[in-house]
Order: structure tokens, then sequence, then C-alpha cells
């Protein structure tokens, strides 16, 4: 509790330094001495509702889980405490979910030796872009922001002077107390009309490449002084592709400047399969093994860890079929057997498959 109370009271002078670049007092650690992560999702709205909250807690008490993803922004820009980040009141963050006990419920956590980690969605930010237009990727046939499949807009990753908002949100949760900072959608779009969006500079691959890039290292600035450990989300097929997957994610760029990879290697989303297997939902531990055996092959020039998301929910994209105990398993296993450093389980609705897992505790 000393900890969480001190950083907090740092919040107000920290937040002053995003985007100084001001150099770190401590190293961020924290992930490379803890056990390996076995996780589970908590989505924004999960850690809103009693009834979800206590699932999935009960789930990091009896089982081999050891390590908590909380959004703490969430797909749609909401925040689910008082955030004193800039922009955050004036553009609306604070949205229907509002935990007025975070803090507490954070401290319990790190209390019961839970690593936790806090997902900070980066780009796909449909309240700053409507708030401040003038930042969002712009849609050629309207003029308005552009829109996703979803119907959300997207801040433009090219936008520099957007990028400190996101920053601070997420020095804001290290300071909570957050052991670990992943950033997610800190990408360029890849679904919606997006021959209509239009961006501040030309988008080539280079030049995507070069904007998450330098995203990361102000970043990665920010969050020294707190001591937290940084982790990004990337496309699975990154693993794969040699250029960017046109969104700005290239493993070979990317390891360098954080400290946890995470693939999503959802069999799912491999619309069209991978080397040697086209139906991918028939294969989950071949399509976790190779995403994990690719990403370490390339990534072996810089001391980062893999640690990818796997799929406990139906399939979407092929048959249909339920991931239930092999699946998930299965998964589980080819991480760990290709070199991981764990894994994390993702569900939207918080509703994980319990059998899959081992008893006991997973922080010993």
């Amino acid at each position: 509790m000393t900890d969480v109370m001190t950083r907090r009271n740092l919040l107000q002078g920290a937040l002053a330094l995003v985007g100084t670049g001001a150099a770190g007092a401590r190293e961020a650690d924290s992930v490379r001495r803890h056990p390996p992560s076995k996780g589970v999702y908590l989505s924004y709205y999960g850690v809103g509702d009693r009834t979800i909250q206590g699932r999935v807690f009960g789930l990091l008490d009896r089982t081999e889980l050891n390590t908590v993803v909380i959004d703490v922004k969430g797909d749609r820009g909401f925040i689910p405490y008082e955030s004193r980040a800039p922009l955050a009141r004036s553009a609306g963050a604070m949205g229907p979910v509002r935990v007025a006990n975070f803090d507490d419920l954070l401290a319990g956590l790190k209390a019961k030796a839970i690593h936790t980690v806090a997902r900070v969605v980066v780009f796909k930010d449909d309240v700053l872009a409507r708030y401040r237009p003038e930042w969002a990727v712009a849609d050629t046939t309207t003029g308005s922001p552009w829109l996703d499949n979803e119907r959300l807009a997207w801040i433009d990753p090219f936008h520099e002077e957007a990028w400190a908002y996101p920053i601070a949100v997420a020095q804001e949760a290290a300071l909570k107390g957050f052991d670990e900072i992943q950033f997610d959608y800190l990408r360029f779009p890849s679904d919606g009309r997006l021959g209509a969006a239009r961006y501040s500079r030309a988008s080539t691959q280079q030049s995507r490449v070069e904007a998450i890039a330098r995203f990361l290292r102000q970043a990665r600035l920010a969050l020294a002084p707190v001591g937290a450990a940084l982790a990004i989300d990337v496309f699975g097929y990154t693993a794969f592709n040699p250029d960017d997957t046109g969104i700005g994610q290239r493993i070979e760029e990317l390891a360098p400047l954080v400290d946890v990879l995470c693939p999503m290697a959802y069999p799912s989303a491999y619309h069209v399969g991978i080397p040697g297997f086209r139906n991918p939902v028939a294969h989950p531990y071949e399509v976790v093994f190779e995403t994990v055996r690719r990403i370490r092959g390339r990534s072996a020039q810089a001391p980062v860890q893999i640690r990818p998301w796997i799929q406990d929910f139906r399939d979407y994209a092929f048959d249909r079929r339920s991931f239930g105990v092999p699946e998930v398993r299965a998964q589980m296993k080819a991480a760990l057997d290709a070199g991981a450093t764990g894994w994390m389980l993702w569900n939207p609705g918080n509703r994980y498959t319990a059998d899959a897992l081992d008893s006991g505790n997973g922080r010993d």
C-alpha cells in the first residue's frame, strides 16, 4: 500500500512530464522478475459489473491465473475511473462506467501478488476523435471523421499533438500501481472503407512504421520514471508478413522498443490461414506455436518477451465452432512450447473456460 500511495503522490508532477523527454529513474523490470504470466482480460464494462468482476477475480483466486489485463482506456475511448489526464474530462472520456473504488480494487490485486496490466487503446478513440475532429482520420467523402466497421472514429496516428493524451492516460495508470502498460490499437485502421480514409500526411509503409515507433519512444520516456513495463498488442499476421501488414506494425522495429510483444494469435483471426494450415480453427496448437516461434525468431536481437493472446471464444470466421477445454489448453501448451513467457485468455464478454485452467496458485 505504501508503494501505491507514493505513486499517487507523484501523480500531479509526473503527468506534467508527458512529452518532455524526461529520463527514467529506475528500470521497468517488474515484468522480467514475474513468473510466467497466465492472464485473463477484464473489459471496461466488466470491471464495473460486480458479477463479472467477481467471476474473473474468483478465477484469479482459485486457478493458475496470476495476471489480469484491465481496460483503462477501452475500445470506445472510455476510462472506468475519475481521470486527471489532460482532455479526459473535457472530451467526455468518463463514460457510463465509473468504478469509485478503483484504487482499492487495484491495491487488493497487488496484495495477492497478481501481475496487473493496464490495457490502453490508443488510436481507436471515438471520444477524442469527435471532440477534436482536426486530429481524426478524415473521410474524404464527407469531411467528417472517418468510421471503421463498428462506426467508431479514429485518431490520425500522424497527428503527434494527439499522442500526449493516451500517453498521459498510460502514465496515470502506472502511477496508480499497474505493473505494466499494454497498448492496443497502436496501429493504423484495418477495416472499414479504407480508401476513403485521409491522413495528415502520405501513408506509406515507411511513414506508418516510423509513426508507431516514435509514439513508443515518447511513451517509454514518459513511463520510465514510474517503472512500469511496456507491452504492445500486435496482429497475429505480423509474425508471417515481412511488411507492416498495412497498419504500421513490423516486428523488427517494434521489438527493441517494448518489454513484451503480445501477438493476437486467435485462430479465427487468420482469415486465409497460415502456411500449411488453411483452416486455422482446426489447428489451434499449430497456429499459436508458429506465431510465437516466428516472432521469437524475428525479435531475437532484442531483449523482449513474447506473451500471446489466445482464443477463448466461439469461432466467428470459419465454421462457428466452440472453443472449449481441448482448444484452449492446446493454445496454452503451444505458447509455452514455442518459448513464450506466458499467455493471456481473451473473451470479450469475460466468460472463460474455467475447466481449462489448473487449480492452485500460479504466483508461486
